[in-house]
């Protein structure tokens, strides 16, 4: 199988292709709320004067904390 075909399927499977940041912050904000999103993943653009803007910032520059946002997401999905 070709590198192509092989990433191809690896997109399929993948939950989040295609799911863009802004749109899972934007759900889990309207989900949970910035207090509660707060007290779920512990990071300081979700505890002090939070934004979608400064947020995606951090989120963008920060994996580990993407891969947090990104885990609480699929798993609101599934509630």
């Amino acid at each position: 199988m070709d590198d192509h075909k092989k990433q191809k399927n690896t997109q399929a499977n993948n939950p989040l292709h295609g799911v863009k940041l802004v749109d899972i912050l934007e759900h889990l904000v309207a989900h949970y709320g910035w207090e509660e999103l707060g007290m779920r993943i512990k990071i300081r653009c979700f505890t002090t004067d939070p934004s979608i803007k400064s947020s995606l910032t951090f989120l963008r520059r920060t994996p580990w904390a993407r891969d947090k946002v990104e885990r609480l997401y699929l798993r609101s999905l599934k509630k």
